[in-house]
Parts: C-alpha cells; structure tokens; sequence
C-alpha cells in the first residue's frame, strides 16, 4: 500500500515544511512555499533485496588516476582542469541564448570520436538541434524527451561515453507529484542521472538555466548534487 503525505517545499531554496509558511526560516523570502504530496510504500514485501556493503582500510584501496578526457576547446579543457574526468557530473549554467547549446555541441563534436554521445533535450525538437549542428558540422544521437524514466532505460541500452541533459528543469518523474522545474523534481531527476552515470562510468553535462537573481534554477540544491559546476557569463555593455 502507499501512504500519501503533504509537505510544503520553498521555491527558492527548497526547504521542507509540515505546515504552510509566509516566509521561509531559511532565506527568508516571501510567499514562495507550495504543496508537494508525497507517496511512500508501506509493504515490506515488495522492498528491494540490499546489497551487503563493509567497510575498507584506506590503505589497502588502490588508488586510480582519474583519467581526463580532452574537450578540443582549450578554455573549457583549462577551467575543467586538463578535461572531463570519466563518470563525472558536470553543470553548466547560464542566461538563456548566451551560447550555452552551442558550446555543448561543439564538445560533442570533438568528443564523438571516443563513443557515442546522447543528446537529450526537453526544449528543443530534433529540427532545432540539426540546423545548429548542421552548420557546426556534427552529426551525434538526439533524443527529444523529458520522461526521466524513457531517458535512463535509452542511456541504460545505448551505453554512450557522453551524454547532455539540455535543462535539467525541463525533466520530470511521474513519482513526483510537482511539476517540472520544482525543487523536488530538480533533486529526483539529478539523483537519478547521476545514479546510472556513476554506475555505469558515464560523462554526464547538465545544463540549467539561471534565474533573474543570477544563480541557477532548481536552485542550489543542484549545484551541490553535481561533481563540477561551470556559469557562462557575457559582457552586458559590449558587443563580446
């Protein structure tokens, strides 16, 4: 059986509460609390068997160097620290049109020779990525959804080196009842990616948007989920 609860989540920086709040205790902004219902499972009997885990002394671990994988963009190789590390969680963030689309398929392109790269993406139709990757030349798999669940089963059958989740508030999880964008589903839709990357040692770049306040959407929930967090930035007053 499912049990059903209500609790009130702030918009802004994701605190939960039992009751509804004028201002929240944590940020204190004004009237940004909405109601989430929560399903939690009560039956014992359909709970997944546990892996037994123990502990290990450090000193017999083997340490690896975390391999890094060149971009072909010498500014985003130096900022990333030589390149993209295996199975990381990458976040790049930014105002709409700054060129944050673009910049991710020129990586893909200069990725595309080491497997198959996955461009998954909520905004735009498949049309509106080919003419942008038509006139960069770079020719990767699009896969036009928002379902979190149809994503991780394609990741989990593709097996790509790479995979671009253009934005992340554009994702949803029918286990959540709030809709796309909130914190909830910000937090469950990350937790997840980041779940079969990790597992299965994918390259994974996020992309969020950022809100009028200049900080990413979702909101710093997100940030501090993801292994690396990157904001391009533009020039207001000037041309470049």
């Amino acid at each position: 059986m499912a049990k059903t609860s209500t609790i009130f989540v702030c918009s802004n920086c994701g605190y939960e509460s039992g009751k509804w709040l004028g201002k929240c205790p944590a940020c204190n902004e004004w009237n940004s609390f909405y109601e989430e219902k929560l399903s939690k499972s009560t039956g014992g009997s359909t709970a997944k068997e546990k892996k037994v885990v123990t502990p290990r002394k450090l000193n017999e671990v083997i340490g690896a160097e975390a391999a890094r994988v060149k971009t072909g963009i010498g500014e985003l190789d130096r900022v990333l620290g030589g390149g993209l590390v295996k199975g990381s969680l990458v976040l790049v963030g930014g105002e709409p049109g700054i060129g944050k689309s673009t910049l991710i398929l020129q990586l893909c392109n200069s990725m595309s020779g080491d497997g198959k790269v996955l461009y998954v993406s909520g905004e735009e139709s498949a049309e509106q990525i080919k003419i942008r990757a038509d006139r960069l030349g770079i020719n990767i798999l699009f896969l036009g959804e928002t379902d979190i669940d149809v994503i991780e089963n394609n990741i989990l059958d593709i097996n790509p080196k790479l995979v671009i989740i253009d934005s992340i508030q554009t994702m949803y999880s029918e286990d959540i009842t709030s809709a796309a964008g909130t914190v909830s589903q910000v937090r469950e839709i990350t937790s997840r990616i980041m779940r079969v990357c990790k597992s299965n040692e994918i390259t994974t770049i996020i992309i969020g948007h950022v809100t009028k306040d200049g900080n990413i959407a979702g909101p710093r929930v997100l940030e501090h989920m993801v292994d690396t967090v990157l904001y391009l930035e533009g020039e207001r007053y000037f041309s470049y």
